[in-house]
């Protein structure tokens, strides 16, 4: 049996990846494929605990009180959480010829951690080393959007998640325009997710149809 493609979407809070990626499954599905949509965090243990620290539910006791875990600690989760979400859901399922289209994966985890950490570019280094064991995607679909932009989106949600700080948001826009720095070896494209909706689900579906035809 072939085995099934592995999509992965990527972007800043706000850029639109999770409601494009449901629209995504749902075209392929109405063109005869087979296709599943996940995320990260994963549904399993660890996910679920990197979910109750995003939303500041957890934090780790510290001799000053409490604190959020550091950025090599949650990217170690991560790491552990992609390859747990692997072996439970996305190998099997490409495996059986399904298509995943998966709303964030180890890119989210250069972006995010690195900028969090001292210097950048020796943490991207090293979160791609501890990643090297996770599947490469067959194609990596980067959302870009302006901060003014994602920060307009993100103000409509409840809540405010643990790395969305203006401050924050803005290196992550400049992170992921340049994602290719730290994955020069991936393929990655870009896609400008302020279009409209449908423009920005066409395109995509564009990108990806190209993958089934070669």
């Amino acid at each position: 049996m072939k085995q099934g493609l592995f999509f992965v979407l990527e972007g800043v809070d706000g850029a639109g990846t999770t409601s494009q990626s449901r629209h995504l499954a749902s075209s392929l599905q109405k063109l005869g494929k087979r296709a599943h949509v996940t995320a990260e965090p994963s549904q399993g243990p660890i996910g679920s605990l990197l979910r109750q620290i995003l939303q500041r539910r957890l934090v780790v006791p510290a001799r000053d009180g409490s604190r959020f875990p550091s950025w090599n600690t949650m990217a170690l989760l991560f790491a552990a959480d992609r390859l747990d979400h692997l072996e439970s859901e996305i190998v099997p399922m490409l495996q059986e010829g399904i298509t995943i289209i998966c709303d964030r994966y180890y890119h989210s985890s250069v972006a995010y951690q690195s900028v969090t950490a001292v210097v950048s570019d020796q943490a991207a280094q090293w979160i791609d080393q501890i990643n090297r064991y996770a599947r490469r995607p067959d194609l990596t679909v980067v959302l870009d959007v302006s901060f003014a932009v994602a920060q307009q989106r993100r103000r409509m949600r409840h809540g405010r998640e643990l790395y969305e700080s203006d401050s924050l948001q803005q290196k992550l826009c400049d992170v992921y325009k340049n994602i290719e720095k730290y994955l020069a070896s991936e393929a990655i494209v870009h896609i400008d997710a302020e279009a409209s909706f449908n423009r920005v689900a066409q395109d995509l579906l564009e990108r990806v149809s190209e993958l089934y035809n070669r």
